[in-house]
C-alpha cells in the first residue's frame, strides 16, 4: 500500500522536483480538494475521476450493542467515481 511518503517519492521522480517541493505540491492539492468539497462543490480531475459530496437522509437504525432502535441523523458523504483512464489502468487495458 502506498502512503504519503511513497507518493512524494513518485512525484519527485516523475516531475524532477525535490522531495520537499513534491510534499508541498501534494499537500496543496489535498488542501484544495478538501476546501472545494467542504464548500459543497465537486472536484473533477480529467481522466482520474470525480470527488463529490452527497447528502444522506436521516434514517432509523439499531444500536449494535443493545439492539435498541435509534435515529441516525442526516449527514454528508464523500463519493468518488473513477475516470476512464484510471479505470483502464486498473483493469489492465
Amino acid at each position: 500500500m502506498a502512503g504519503k511518503p511513497e507518493l512524494v517519492d513518485q512525484i519527485a521522480a516523475d516531475s524532477g522536483l525535490t522531495k520537499a517541493m513534491s510534499a508541498k505540491a501534494l499537500d496543496a492539492m489535498v488542501s484544495a480538494i478538501t476546501g472545494t468539497l467542504a464548500s459543497g462543490e465537486a472536484v473533477t480531475l480529467s481522466g482520474f475521476g470525480t470527488f463529490k459530496v452527497s447528502p444522506t437522509k436521516a434514517r432509523m437504525g439499531r444500536n449494535p450493542a443493545t439492539k435498541a432502535p435509534m435515529m441516525i441523523p442526516a449527514s454528508k458523504r464523500i463519493g468518488f467515481s473513477a475516470g476512464s483512464k484510471l479505470s483502464a489502468a486498473v483493469k489492465g487495458k
